[in-house]
């Protein structure tokens, strides 16, 4: 079974965009996906990114046409300036890392119901209730939301270490097991080709 470590955000709009299509092509390659959240502020920090509220007003208006349209192509419907954005992403992800260890849910659910919250629901993914719900909807016991927090800030910030020695500097991004990187949700095509040729 090949692996990928798959490095995003509970906040990247590009990672929720890049759900549904990761997810069919994981089932396709019957992938080990490793499930790692991030810092995606102190990524920036690290690698030389520029947070969206930080960059030129044409650079931000291009953002957000392009996720309008990159959603429509996709069939998710986006709220381009949602009402919680940003926020604290750090409790999702602690709750992401809680999951993955204690198992009996389905991550691709969970990780896009969160996104979901945010970019669709209009919803703080930085609130209990909203973590809770998304771990419920997904199968896995809602109590993981308070359990995993210890566990899940010292893998947080584990998680960002392993990302910018593997050359990460944005979300989502893709490392497989032969440390090619693949960045952007534009970029599934690729690794799709990619791990076709590694099998």
């Amino acid at each position: 079974m090949q692996r990928v470590d798959y490095y995003f955000s509970t906040i990247s709009p590009y990672t929720y965009l890049a759900g549904p299509r990761f997810a069919a092509l994981a089932a396709r390659h019957g992938l080990d996906v490793r499930w790692k959240p991030l810092d995606i502020v102190g990524l920036y920090g690290r690698t030389g990114g520029t947070l969206p509220a930080e960059r030129h007003p044409s650079r931000q208006a291009y953002r957000l046409a392009d996720l309008s349209r990159q959603a429509a192509r996709a069939g998710l419907a986006i709220n381009v300036e949602p009402a919680f954005f940003p926020t604290n992403p750090a409790p999702a992800s602690y709750a992401i890392i809680a999951a993955q260890e204690a198992g009996g849910g389905d991550m691709f659910a969970l990780v896009q119901g969160i996104l979901a919250a945010c970019w669709a629901g209009e919803q703080n993914i930085a609130e209990d209730g909203v973590i809770k719900a998304a771990l419920e909807a997904s199968g896995f016991d809602p109590a993981l939301a308070d359990s995993g927090l210890f566990t899940g800030a010292e893998t947080y910030g584990r998680n960002l270490e392993e990302a910018v020695r593997a050359g990460v500097f944005g979300a989502p991004s893709w490392v497989t097991t032969d440390g090619a990187l693949f960045w952007g949700q534009d970029r599934l095509d690729d690794l799709d080709v990619h791990l076709s040729g590694l099998t």
